[in-house]
């Protein structure tokens, strides 16, 4: 899922078609599901990896139209694992519908967790994209694997958009599957208490230690040059901070407000998603002590700098 703020980065969004399964490098195959939206480019990309004995990773939404299609793509194939990077509504699903029709067990993120408590005006919101019956057979953590004949995904914790996020490294390929975390089309929503700013922040910095030359992200094309655009997406989001810093150093106090001055132009239906970046921003830096609330953050709250 992306977020509405593309301001500071260059993006890619030539998008890969829906409906057909393609190969896009040696040892993947993608097929992306037929749920394009504003936040989801043209939908969910679930891939493939290996030949004959495969994984299948984020069979994508509860839309068992999308499932069958696969499932004829590989006909004659045996699917060995259904791995899940994070449980949003767009994403794991679609597991449990491959999971019943295969047999194969699905692996990777734990079931669904936020940083903190729902409150009562975040979780009509954000509720609605928490896939919280998501239940794997086995919870992968950081350095965990699964392989196959010729293949081996490792997992890498990315903490942010969702606390349990996880990316998927395929040693063979020099890949990483990076879900939601890194997407070349777009910048990646951040919804406290769904996911928190300072751990986005933190995996960022972890993934520029690594050394895969090409990203396979959970929707849109590949991320070719995943270490400068790394420093790209960091970058964009201290850029981001010092806005909102200096929007409350202006005068302004609701989000709504800090919005409205930093999003001009933007279109009506990711208004929200950019009040959720906003929050995100707002939290980490109450929880820096660089701004004030008054009480605990939240997205009525009102806000001041420190």
């Amino acid at each position: 899922m992306a977020d509405a703020d593309e301001n500071s980065l260059t993006f890619d969004r030539s998008m890969p078609p829906a409906g057909r399964l393609e190969p896009v490098a040696p040892l993947i195959r993608r097929r992306v599901a037929p749920n394009g939206g504003p936040f989801t480019a043209s939908g969910t990309c679930t891939y493939v990896v290996g030949q004959d004995r495969v994984a299948v990773l984020d069979p994508g939404p509860d839309d068992p139209v999308h499932i069958e299609a696969l499932l004829q793509d590989l006909a004659g194939e045996r699917v060995e694992a259904i791995v899940v990077t994070h449980t949003h509504r767009d994403h794991s699903p679609g597991a449990r519908l491959l999971a019943a029709r295969t047999g194969a067990p699905i692996v990777g993120c734990g079931p669904h967790r936020a940083a903190r408590a729902l409150s009562e005006a975040e979780a009509p919101m954000l509720d609605a994209s928490a896939d919280r019956a998501h239940t794997p057979e086995r919870i992968m953590a950081e350095g965990d694997s699964v392989s196959g004949r010729g293949w081996t995904l490792v997992a890498v914790e990315t903490p942010g958009h969702t606390m349990n996020h996880l990316a998927f490294a395929l040693p063979e390929a020099q890949a990483l599957f990076s879900g939601d975390h890194v997407m070349a089309w777009s910048t990646t929503i951040v919804a406290p208490p769904d996911g928190a700013m300072r751990a986005y922040m933190d995996s960022l910095d972890k993934l520029r230690g690594r050394d895969e030359t090409v990203y396979w992200p959970g929707h849109g094309g590949p991320v070719c040059e995943p270490a400068r655009f790394l420093r790209g997406l960091a970058g964009h989001r201290r850029q981001r901070e010092a806005a909102i810093r200096a929007r409350l150093a202006a005068g302004d106090r609701r989000i709504a407000d800090i919005v409205a001055a930093i999003y001009q132009g933007l279109d009506p239906r990711l208004r929200g998603a950019a009040a959720l970046s906003v929050f995100a921003h707002l939290e980490d830096l109450v929880g820096r002590g660089r701004a004030t609330c008054d009480g605990a953050p939240r997205l009525d709250g009102t806000y001041a700098p420190a």
